[in-house]
Formats: structure tokens, sequence, C-alpha cells
């Protein structure tokens, strides 16, 4: 009988709710357990049943697990028979708790498959038939074809992509609020194609179905050499419509010869330059059926084939919010600016009233100069610039198709009359990741931090981990998304969005095993430690996560080749010596060239990098059971550390070169032997101590740092670089102003001027990695690795610098988690939620037992740790408060 204390939420399928078009061939299901009492504690499944069925009626079952005696309740793989393309799967679960009471089935949750093989295609990709200008950009194709409905339609679906990027419209309406699809992916290995249902926007007789085109990643402009035309020089649609009846009958259309082309109103389109839009020469009722194409060109048929073509595992870019402005002025140069109040990565909607023709330009910057003027120059030859021109007769709206920008101000010029504040409104776009984190603490420049790191990886996460988003590069650097990875999952759920990315990085490896610089790959190089780790670092990230080991095995081959290619590039003294790196990239510089100054020499970061990437790799082979591949990579590992060891650390313990990155790798990555972690841990803070707490590392190491400090007893001096306000320290952009994550420790410079121009963005994400530490440490919000994905939580909060209170949580796959603590009359009091189907492991700060209660009552079952200083208490799901007695109190 159905227990009325247990229900089951959030049914996922492949991390998505109820998604259309897949092409996984045993996809992988989740749940949530919720309690009818939110008092309850310590529910736990002990039991699942799932079936999937073709009807959602359930009287067609496709497979039933049966009974399965588990606590799984995510990643819960298919079984039944080979799923066809198009089929529409529906399912439900139900499940027992630990006493045995069984829920009732769940509401019915589906998927459907999308196309499944080359030969499900019917339709023709086409080209627009008219002459282009391929020296620049050229106005945005458009294409139309109309059909036929017959009868009563059950359903419609649309699968579409494009070389290039499109909009699609059915009878005049857009089929998706999906941005810059298929999306940017390695084109040349990969290329996505959405999946729409179009059912709502079929009528019957005639229809039309049409498309605008832009020039996107497939031929836009691209990095620092003005290049265009990477992947291809023309532009393409592919879509085709199946249409169900009512009474059975399957028809199928889509793009063909028969289509017509011509342009519109978008006469430039790129996403580095921006956009020109001419209102005038807009085709009312040009997506609807009836229209006149008489004047209209015909278009060319061309066979690029249907191989490369994959349905796409992570969200799609969206409008997610909109920001109003918060001022205009005049600047000292007489230029009117708008101040959005907040950098962000999207477009302003304009609305504008005046006469046919008139011009209404946008440009995008993120900062002003000293002396108070637009500043363009870090954008290097990006535009960023939006022109409108108004058709006239009324108000008119305007949001740019394909491009996107990075910023903060908008210069205006050509708007007819006085501009007010709501005639421009911010939209922000980016990968619609769910938002799973939040931190929060006494310290209101740490919580400015926080929305800093938030706001950069939203501007950053676009499609996928760029660098930066505003000038000529915008690209998936491996190194920036490597040291990020793990603070990205505190803030957002990017299973997806990074399981899309990965299948770029293994199809991009260079064959001898070099992972690309940035990915998708359109530098050509690759191969500098630090970055190619990404290869290895993000699939374990996201395996700790999400526990998702489907991830690792795809991944694992990757992996190999990456520590392959390491191990070859080994010299006869066994550490890695030669080749291009970035090394600790964007470290301190000297305050005086000509003095002497330590730099952390590649070597040792070529040497350190690949021991942890070994070391992950061979974790990863254990986890999937690869006895004999562990085997060999744990020897290789050894045989690394031993040439690392006799390569770089003196006799006395000391390492050479001795700086603050050499140190935190070596302990982070576990490269020293243990009797020298201690010592290690005191010459780290001895030399940042010497500098006034401040640290010298870059990119590579700042993600490591706080880590390295907390896990060898100085606490104290992590969280004195967490709170230090001078250059270099991550608290010093805010101070300056700053919204996002700046590149350079001194963007800005203490006098107010800037950095190297040619290198300069102003959102970041990498600095931001320090968010995880604000996650783990000061809040204590932690996973257990042996348990991966918060199926098993540590709670183990670490009160400090100078903080009354601090709380996190997090949307796990299983529900809310949250820990948080605040400081009361010399005590503490923590807060701990633990969801259902999970346990934790709780460290309290306190030296005794019995200066702890719960709700008032005494510890039953907890122990103490003396030498940590800390009461160990296991848990059950549910909500607890947990008080701590002052010392003197407890006396």
């Amino acid at each position: 009988m159905a227990s009325a204390a247990l229900h089951l939420t959030a049914l996922t399928c492949e991390y998505k709710t109820n998604p259309l078009g897949l092409d996984v061939a045993r996809p992988r299901l989740g749940w949530q357990l919720a309690p009818s009492d939110p008092a309850a504690r310590g529910l736990r499944q002990s039991a699942y049943q799932v079936r999937v069925c073709r009807d959602a009626a359930a009287q067609s079952v496709l497979w039933d697990s049966g009974r399965v005696p588990s606590d799984q309740s995510m990643h819960v793989a298919y079984a039944g028979p080979a799923l066809l393309s198009r089929q529409r799967c529906y399912w439900q679960v139900r499940v027992w708790d630990a006493a045995g009471a069984e829920s009732a089935w769940s509401e019915m949750a589906w998927w459907e498959m999308g196309l499944l093989a080359p030969t499900d295609w019917q339709a023709q990709w086409i080209a627009p038939g008219f002459d282009e200008d391929l020296s620049d950009s050229t106005p945005a194709p458009l294409l139309r074809g109309e059909f036929m409905v017959a009868g009563e339609v059950q359903s419609a679906r649309v699968y579409v992509s494009a070389h290039g990027l499109y909009q699609l419209e059915l009878n005049g309406r857009l089929v998706s609020d999906d941005l810059f699809t298929p999306g940017w992916t390695t084109y040349k290995h990969r290329l996505h194609y959405q999946t729409y249902d179009v059912t709502n926007l079929l009528h019957s007789g005639a229809n039309a179905l049409a498309a605008t085109l832009g020039d996107g990643w497939w031929r836009g402009f691209f990095a620092w050499n003005e290049g265009r035309q990477f992947y291809g020089q023309h532009l393409a649609l592919l879509a085709q419509l199946v249409i169900t009846y009512a009474d059975g009958r399957v028809e199928v259309t889509g793009t063909n010869g028969g289509w017509r082309s011509a342009t519109g109103p978008i006469r430039r389109s790129d996403i580095y330059h921006g956009e020109t839009y001419d209102a005038r020469l807009e085709r009312p009722g040009w997506s609807s059926p009836g229209y006149d194409v008489a004047d209209w060109f015909g278009v060319r048929v061309e066979d690029y084939g249907f191989g490369l073509l994959v349905a796409p595992l992570g969200p799609p870019v969206r409008r997610i919010e909109t920001v109003t402005p918060i001022g205009q002025f005049t600047t000292p140069a007489g230029e009117l600016v708008v101040d959005l109040g907040q950098n962000l990565v999207g477009w302003v909607r304009l609305r504008v009233r005046g006469e046919a023709g008139a011009a209404v330009t946008l440009r995008f910057a993120e900062v002003l100069d000293q002396a108070g003027n637009f500043y363009v120059t870090n954008l290097r030859s990006a535009k960023q610039t939006d022109t409108y021109l108004l058709k006239g007769g009324g108000e008119e709206v305007f949001e740019p198709h394909f491009t996107f920008h990075g910023f903060r101000y908008v210069h205006v010029t050509g708007y007819p009359g006085a501009l007010a504040l709501d005639d421009l409104t911010g939209v922000v776009v980016h990968s619609d990741m769910p938002p799973t984190g939040e931190f929060e603490c006494s310290a209101p420049l740490l919580n400015q931090l926080q929305h800093n790191i938030q706001w950069g990886q939203k501007g950053n996460f676009v499609d996928v981990p760029t660098d930066c988003p505003q000038r000529d590069e915008r690209l998936g650097w491996t190194g920036d998304a490597q040291v990020f990875s793990r603070t990205a999952a505190f803030n957002f759920n990017v299973a997806g969005f990074f399981t899309k990315w990965l299948r770029d990085v293994a199809a991009d490896q260079y064959p001898d095993g070099r992972i690309p610089f940035v990915v998708p790959d359109i530098l050509r190089e690759g191969g500098s430690t630090g970055w190619g780790d990404a290869a290895v670092v993000v699939p374990w990230t996201l395996y700790l996560c999400y526990g998702d080991k489907r991830l690792l095995a795809e991944q694992y081959p990757s992996m190999l080749r990456w520590v392959e290619f390491g191990r070859s590039q080994l010299n006869a003294a066994g550490v890695w010596a030669g080749g291009f790196h970035f090394g600790d990239w964007l470290a301190v510089p000297p305050p005086d060239p000509n003095l002497p100054y330590p730099v952390t020499d590649l070597p040792i970061i070529s040497t350190s990098f690949l021991g942890y990437s070994l070391a992950l790799t061979l974790k990863t082979a254990e986890v999937l059971g690869y006895a004999d591949e562990a085997a060999k990579l744990a020897g290789w590992l050894e045989a690394l550390k031993t040439a690392y060891r006799h390569e770089f650390l003196t006799p006395n313990g000391r390492l050479s070169p001795s700086t603050q990155t050499a140190y935190v790798m070596a302990l982070y990555f576990d490269l020293l032997p243990e009797a020298l972690r201690a010592q290690a841990g005191d010459r780290l803070v001895e030399d940042i101590a010497k500098r006034d707490n401040h640290m010298l590392t870059g990119f590579l190491g700042s993600s490591y740092l706080p880590h390295v400090l907390s896990d060898t007893g100085h606490l104290d001096t992590a969280y004195a670089l967490l709170n230090q306000q001078t250059y270099p320290s991550w608290l010093y952009p805010v101070l300056k102003g700053a919204t996002t994550i700046w590149e350079r420790w001194d963007g800005i410079k203490p006098d107010g001027s800037f950095q190297d121009w040619n290198m300069n963005s102003f959102n970041h994400y990498a600095y931001g990695a320090v968010g995880d530490w604000m996650y783990q440490v000061v809040a204590g919000l932690r996973l257990d690795p042996a348990d991966p994905g918060y199926h098993h939580l540590i709670f183990k909060p670490q009160p400090g610098g100078g903080l009354t209170y601090a709380r996190a949580e997090l949307q796990t796959l299983y529900g809310r988690a949250a820990g948080g603590w605040q400081q009361l009359d010399g005590g503490l009091i923590v807060n701990v939620t633990i969801p259902p189907n999970t346990t934790a492991t709780l460290y309290l700060p306190a030296a005794r037992v019995d200066a702890v209660t719960e709700a008032g009552h005494p510890l039953t079952g907890a122990r103490e740790d003396a030498a940590a200083g800390v009461v160990v208490f296991q848990l059950g799901s549910g909500d607890y408060t947990f008080t701590i007695e002052s010392p003197a109190e407890a006396d």
C-alpha cells in the first residue's frame, strides 16, 4: 500500500525535464524524494521501480525494471528495447523507504527521441540562391517555403540545423526562444540540430516555414587576426518537418529546391562587431503563407550530408533576465552614455520613435577611462556596435539577432529627441543553466565578490566556456575552464553544459594526444599544461559533483591520451621541460623589472600538472574498474613523483624554484613526501607573510592557494588573503567598482590608469575560482569523493577572518543542501539541511561533545576529535540546528 508520507518530485532524463529530441541510446533517469512532513528526518530510499510506457495512460509497458533493491535515484539507465527515431517514452517511478513503506507512482514524465540515423533525414541542405560579397559581413539571408496541411494534426516536430546561425519561424511566429542556434561545436566533427514541438503553430491549408541566417561562428570574424570564414564560406539551412495526423498518417516536408531566398532588414551581423538593422527593409508577412515571392531568388541544394548531426547535450542560450539602467550622463568628451550599473553580456532593447531613415547607433563598453570617457581600446578590433535605422510611423522596438556584447556602458548617438532611461533595457543572455548555489556572509565585500563571480560565469558561459565576452576573442580557453569548473558547479548546474563541451574537447584532440589551447579549436595550437589538463580535471570534477560515471567512461580515452602525450614529453631526467606552456598565466609581475623576482619556471609547472592528471586518471580507472589500467597509471605516477623530487626538491626540503605557485602545486597535487608537507606549508606562509599577506600567483596557482593553506593548518592566512583589499587581491577589483571578475589583478591600476590595453578584459572568470573555497571552507559545504554527487555530504564550517556568519546552499541532484553558522554570545549556531536520500558527516568546531546541543538536546552518537578540535556527528536527511557553547560556558 502506498505511503502518504512519501512522494516523488523533480523527475529528470539526462539532466533535463521532459527532453525533446534526445539521441542518447540509453537515457538515464533521476528523481527526488520529498517527505510530506517537512520536519521528517532520515528519509532514505531502499528500493525503486521504474516503468517506461508507450502511452501516457501506462497501458502499454515498454520496460519495467521491477523492484530493484537500491538507494540509487540518479543516473538510472533505461534498459528496455532499443529506442527508435522520434519515439516518445512515458515513464514514472515508485520507491520504498528504509522501513519498507511504498510511495505512490510518481506523475508521468516523458522523453522523446530525435533523429538517430543519417537516413532519417529527408529534407535537403539549401543555401541562398543569390551572390554574396564574401569579403565582409553581408545582409542576412531569408529563406522560406510553403506546404499544405490536410487533416487534423496530432503532433508536429521540426528538426533544424544550419551552417551559421538560424532563427526559424512558422506561420509568422518564432518556433523557439533559443538563441544562437544551432550553437557552437567543433563543426568539422559535430553539428547540433534542434528539435521543436510546433503542433500548435500549424493550421489547415497553406503554411509557411521560414528562417533568417546569420554568419555566427561559421563564417564570421574570428580571433584577433580579423580572419573570417573559419568553417566555411556559405551559409545553409536544414529543416525537416514531420507531421503526424490524427488518422495515423505521417507526412515529411522541409527544405528543398523549391524554397526561395532574399535579403531583409539585417544588413550586417557579426558576433564581434554587432548588427546593422534597417527597419525600412522589413518584409511584413514574409514568414507567413501567401507572401508574394516574385522578386525572390531560388536556392541552391547542397550535398553536405547528415553524418555529423547530433542532438544537443547542453542547455540552449536564452534571454535570462533584464537590467534597468541606473543613470545617463554626458562624458567630458561630449558623449551621451547610459550606465546599466552591471557589467553584463547580451545587448540592449531599444525603444524609439522618429522619422524613417533616422539612425540610432549603440556602442558598448565595460568601463570608463580615467577622465570619465567611454573606453573601448581594450576591445581591440571588436566594434561592439549596433545600428538601427527607423522605418517611421510610431514606436519601434529593436533587439539584435546574431550578436552579443560585453558591457556596462552604452554610448548612444542619433537618438531622436530626449533619451529616457526606460528607452534602453539591458538584456542578459547566457546558457540556460539552472542556478544551484548561493553564498552569503557578514562581509559585504565578500558578498560582492560572490556576485562578481556569478556574473562572470553568466557572461562567459554562452554555449562554450569563453575567456571573455567583449573583445575579438571570446574563445573556449581550456585553462580557464579547468581552474573554474568546481566553482562553476556550485553556482549553476553545469552538467549538460560541460558534457557538451567535453565532447568537443575529445573531438578536437590531436592525434598525438595534445589538447588544443581553445575548444572549439580555431587557433590550431595545443599542448600546454594547465590548459590541456582540462581534459582530465573537468570530467573528474563533473563526476564528483554529479556522480556521472558514464561521462567518466566516455571521456576516459581522451584523459588517457593526454597523460600519454605528457609522458612522451619527459626528458631523460623524467620531467616535462620542453614545449610551449602558458605557465602560471598573469602571475603578479615584478614591481621593478631590474630587481630579482621569484618566477615559477615552466618545467616545475608542467611536471606538477602531469602528476595531477596522472593521479586523477588513475582514480578514474579505479572508479571504472579498469584494474590493469590503474596499475599502469600508478606506476607512471610514482615514477613521475620520484623524478619530480629529484629535480625540484633540495636536500633540505626546499623547492627550487621556491615560489608560492611551486609550493601550492606540490601540496595540492600531492607530490611531496608526507614528512615534508608541513614544512612546505610553513614556507608558503612565510613567503605570503613577507609580502604583507599578498599572493603572487596567477591563473593556475590562485585557484588552489586557499585550499592548500586551510588544508595545511593555515586557515588564518587563507582568510587574510581573502580579506586583503590592496593589490594583488580578490577584493582589490571590488573596491575599484568591479561587478564581474577581471582578467588581471590590476586591470585598473591603483592610480586609475589601465593595464595593457591589448589584454585587459573586465569580465574574465578564472580568478573567480576562489568561490569554490568560500562554499567549501567558509560555509563548510562539501562533497565526499568516496560517495560523489552529494550522495554523502560533508559539513565542515571553519569560521574565521572576522566574519560573524556565513551560509551556503546548493541544489543537488537529491534536493536542497544548506549549511551556515553564526556567532552568538561567544558561541556558535550551526544550521544544516540534508536532502532526502542522502547522509552527511558534520564536523563542528568544538572541543567537547558536551559543549554541543541540537534543538536544545544533548548530542548522542557523536565523537570528539581532540587533535582537530572538532566534534564529528553522522546525520540523515532533515533540518538541524546545533548550538555550540562558548568555551567559558562549556567549562
